[in-house]
């Protein structure tokens, strides 16, 4: 093939008029968090220029002596780009799409109209692959969400992609090949949203906010970091020249949501969903447009929403009634300064406050008895981000960004507020009504913010791309957790002689029989973590068709206590990244790639607040007076009157301030880390077709999690150091006991491979020490993809993903045994719980088929799909105890004989592995929708989206009961096995937008 004829068909594969690589399945480049680049060739010493005819901005950059150009960091929007030398063309004007963390790639050479004129080519969005990625993405568009029925959230939009399942635990999330739903990332304009508390969740802006999503799956660059699962990076909607205008209304009312099922036992309903009903309306109001026109532009929104859902407990005795009527609001506003600095702001909130008004539920009349309890829930917060982006000079580029996220997250109910929690000796007497009005055992309120700062740059050198940069975090949880009521105490009655001591050397006085002890449990403070990461990365241009990048990142940890002091502290943590990608034919039409890359978890927050916070235990002792009668709502209930105060108040059990946490710790703990192998192959099948296939492996190392040392090799049996954050299975530095005199006094290591746990038989003699098992889990995965792109006419999408799951360990939670305590599990609590624990993991789906796809039966009438079927995950019978030791935790064994025997050994015990169960059921999402469309004169148009998801109304189980045994005993959990989540409802969901 003659060079002029590989220049046009690269061309015209390239960016033929308005390319779109937000066709689904097109991997991404390496390109930053909320822009994209342009770069290609043309001839030597060429004037290049790139302009966003919509905003007027133009950069204008000079090819270099190969002919190389490269226009990093710009919006993502629609662009024409152009080539002169010596005040000549070189080649006509093209059009560009330049799509969320992607690079288009074009080529500017003397191709003549007449060449052109041969070449089929209209404005139809082609699916470009992009032979300078070595990454595994997906690219969503505003105007893909519009055409398909996709529900208005971002964990909707996440499920597009292959490898990413529903988690089916009851806290919900998402999974990202293979690993936990507390492994993910989530960006909005380079802002880092990801809940750093328990890293389940993510600030989400009102969905009609977002223009472009990119989901990343595997193979990310090296500017993302703290994952080891997926990351969704989505970019905000910006204004133009031309004013605009809009509004958009959603209904979804209860009536068009399907009854849930109800679910009995031995004649008993324990799951009760028949009555559960949701209701949303949400309206927004947009606009943007110029506020001078080729400089500053702003876009922003506000969304009204209403939503009055109500739910009952499983076995539906109590009904709450929501109501949710926040506002929320989002904005951007973009500055060109110059055509070589721009400056943009991104803001939003998701704060919303909902109130639950709590009765007692008639379910077989379906009435409303005596009201009982509000509650209140405080989520969300604002959030905002500045950038500034410069081309500095010709080949060194710029982005700097500093922003804030903030998620409140608070429950508490009237009665919290209003009703201590009381409590009483069997011998006390008691009255004929309930001892306080309230069960609740904490109020607990959170504040997290994160003050997020990057610098991004890009210095081009012949043939080699560097990019490099800083990126540092702040995330501050403000924590407060106390008994409800006033003054958050908790009241004891005991009963007592008159002259009795009691605890805290008080004495009871005469004439009184019984005391009170008034109790303040409180974990309060101001918990930091600071994250802070270097990178840099080498993207070469070998050859004409090969590109080889090599990167690394460095990242540091620093989680401190509430006193601001270390508390885990992990840094030098390496993580390179390699991968190449193969032109095959020098056309773009075809592409092998692959890479190796390295990336780490940070620990989450909630195991410095957990474990690192200033406990106050706080005990006050009272002469009891009697009861008091008081009364809510129409209920009365008792609170003891307080005699004269006994002995002085006690708080030897912690008096608010941190103490010393050297043994709670490891103070040489690795981090958690995943290492990932990749390689594809994409190849266009023809201007509208294009196929690929992918293999990935991933392997977990290490994990942190809290674990019992009860001795130590230098102590035999003795030497207890107690609960411990460390990696199971490596050595341990702690403070302990090193000359077993029962009192810590220096720096202890314990192989917990070998050692940590005394063993002792039925006469208490030792018999040796046990180790812990090290965590394991990996990911293999074969993926294919098939994508036809839309055409004004259809569009259609195919992916099949073939996975592999299996370890000892899914990660920082337990989805099986519905554990969210992120990084505090039972796994390794000591070494039998996750003794037997290999096998295939909860989130090992092997089989997963996506179709979706958008079909116009006439110009203004639309019909869209999109199916969802994937197998469903293993079942495993967890018992209580094992064969050597007496604990009570979740285990792979189970008592079969003897199991009444006070006698451990005496117990006969029998595995029972992971998955041994079978599995759940395969489930069968299909969602479809039509749409009309009215276009107007002058501009502007009307959609009408009628949407119903779960259109088969598949109500199939998706989590069941896993406790074979709840207890030792010979008998087995008579509810093992039986269904405790499922797919939700058929709802339907009518959406009506008029644009201006």
């Amino acid at each position: 093939m003659s060079s002029k004829a590989w220049n046009m068909r690269r061309t015209v594969l390239g960016t033929a008029l308005g390319l779109a690589l937000a066709a689904f399945g097109a991997p991404s480049a390496h390109a930053a968090n909320n822009d994209g680049s342009v770069a290609g060739h043309t001839q030597a010493g060429a004037v290049v220029t790139v302009t966003n005819p919509a905003t007027g901005l133009t950069r204008t950059i000079t090819a270099d002596g190969e002919g190389n150009y490269r226009f990093p960091f710009l919006p993502v929007g629609q662009y024409t780009i152009t080539a002169s030398k010596d005040g000549q063309p070189v080649g006509p004007t093209r059009n560009v799409t330049v799509a969320l963390g992607t690079t288009t790639t074009v080529d500017l050479g003397a191709v003549s109209a007449t060449n052109l004129s041969t070449i089929n080519v209209t404005s139809s969005v082609l699916p470009v692959i992009d032979v300078s990625s070595t990454e595994s993405a997906t690219i969503v568009s505003r105007s893909d969400l519009v055409r398909l029925p996709v529900d208005q959230n971002v964990t909707s939009v996440a499920l597009l992609a292959p490898g990413v399942v529903k988690g089916d635990a009851g806290f919900g999330g998402i999974s990202f090949g293979g690993s936990s739903v507390a492994e993910n990332a989530f960006y909005v304009n380079g802002l880092n949203v990801t809940d750093f508390y328990n890293r389940n969740g993510f600030s989400e802006a009102p969905f009609a906010f977002y223009d472009q999503f990119q989901v990343k799956t595997g193979g990310y660059s090296v500017e993302f970091g703290r994952t080891t699962g997926g990351v969704v990076n989505a970019v905000a909607r910006s204004g133009t020249n031309e004013f605009k205008a809009g509004t958009e209304l959603t209904m979804e009312p209860g009536n068009w949501h399907s009854r849930g099922h109800d679910y009995y036992f031995d004649g008993e309903r324990y799951y009760t969903s028949s009555r559960d009903r949701d209701s949303l309306t949400k309206l927004n109001v947009w606009a943007s447009g110029p506020i001078v026109k080729d400089k500053l532009f702003f876009f922003a929104m506000y969304e009204a929403r209403g939503a009055s859902p109500r739910n009952t407990d499983d076995v539906g005795a109590v009904i709450t009634d929501h109501n949710s009527n926040q506002g929320f609001w989002g904005t951007t506003i973009d500055w060109n300064i110059t055509d070589s600095n721009v400056l943009s702001l991104m803001a939003f909130s998701d704060k919303n406050h909902d109130v639950g008004d709590v009765y007692d539920y008639d379910y077989a009349t379906d009435t409303r008895e005596a009201k009982t309890n509000e509650v209140y829930t405080d989520t969300g917060g604002r959030n905002w981000a500045l950038t500034w982006t410069s081309y500095l000079t010709n080949d060194l580029s710029m982005k700097l960004m500093y922003g804030r996220n903030e998620r409140e997250a608070s429950v508490n109910s009237q009665r919290d507020i209003e009703c201590n929690r009381v409590a009483a000796t069997a011998a006390v007497s008691r009255p004929d009504v309930p001892l306080g009005c309230t069960t609740s055992s904490s109020v607990i309120g959170r504040t997290d913010t994160r003050k997020q700062a990057r610098a991004d740059f890009e210095w081009t050198l012949g043939d080699h791309l560097l990019r490099f940069g800083y990126d540092h975090e702040v995330d501050t949880s403000d924590y407060a957790r106390h008994y409800p009521g006033p003054g958050g105490y908790y009241y004891n009655v005991y009963t007592a002689n008159p002259g009795d001591t009691i605890s805290n050397g008080g004495v009871i006085p005469p004439g009184y029989t019984a005391y009170v002890r008034a109790r303040r449990y409180e974990i309060a403070g101001v918990f930091q973590t600071k994250n802070a990461a270097y990178y840099l990365e080498d993207n070469w241009q070998v050859t004409p068709n090969l590109v080889l990048n090599a990167g690394v990142r460095n990242d540091s940890f620093d989680n401190q206590d509430a006193e601001g002091r270390s508390y885990i502290k992990m840094s030098r943590q390496i993580a390179p990244r390699l991968g190449f990608s193969w032109d095959m034919k020098g056309d773009g039409s075809t592409k092998l790639f692959g890479n190796l890359g390295r990336y780490f978890l940070p620990v989450a927050n909630v195991i410095n607040i957990k474990q690192a916070g200033g406990l106050l235990d706080e005990r006050t002792y009272y002469a009891f007076d009697g009861w008091e009668i008081l009364e809510l709502n129409g209920t009365q209930y008792a609170v003891p009157r307080l005699g004269p105060q006994l002995g002085p108040v006690d708080n030897s059990q912690g008096d608010g301030t941190v103490g010393d946490l050297r043994s709670e710790v490891d103070r040489n703990m690795d981090p958690v880390y995943q290492d990932e192998a990749i390689l594809g192959f994409q190849q266009m099948i023809n201007s509208s077709w294009s196929w690929g296939v992918s293999g990935t492996y991933r392997k977990l190392h290490n994990a942190i999690d809290d674990m019992e040392i009860s001795a130590t090799a230098q102590c035999g049996g003795d030497g207890y150091v107690g609960w411990v954050m460390a990696n199971p299975g490596k050595k341990v530095t702690v403070w302990g006991d090193t000359n077993c005199d029962g009192t810590p006094d220096g720096w202890l290591t314990v192989d917990t491979s070998k050692e940590g746990w005394a063993m002792y038989d039925a006469d208490g003699n030792y018999l040796g020490q046990r180790g812990w098992v090290k965590p394991k889990r990996t990911y293999t995965s074969l993926e294919f993809q098939l994508d036809r792109a839309w055409d004004e006419k259809w569009s259609f999408n195919a992916s099949y993903v073939l996975a592999w799951n299996r370890g000892n360990a899914e990660g920082p939670v337990n989805s099986d045994t519905n554990f969210d305590d992120t990084g505090r599990t039972e796994n390794f609590d000591d070494p039998w719980v996750n003794l037997g624990g290999d096998g295939y993991l909860p989130n090992d789906r092997r089989h997963q088929l996506k179709l979706r796809g958008v079909y116009a039966l006439t110009p203004h009438w639309q019909i869209g799909g999109d199916v969802d079927i994937h197998s469903g995950g293993p079942i495993t019978g967890f018992g209580v105890g094992n064969p050597y030791d007496a604990t009570n935790y979740h285990s792979y064994f189970i008592c079969v004989q003897n199991c009444d025997s006070p006698v451990s050994e005496e117990r006969v015990y029998e595995r029972s592995p992971r998955g041994k169960y079978g599995r759940l059921p395969w489930t069968y999402t299909l969602n479809g929708g039509i749409t009309y469309l009215l276009p107007f004169e002058g501009g502007g148009n009307l959609r009408v989206k009628l949407a119903v998801y779960n259109l088969l109304n598949q109500q199939r189980k998706v989590r069941v009961d896993q406790d074979l045994q709840t207890d030792i005993s010979n008998e087995t959990n008579p509810t093992f096995g039986l269904p405790i989540g499922f797919q939700s409802p058929r709802f339907t969901q009518l959406t009506v937008s008029v644009d201006f």
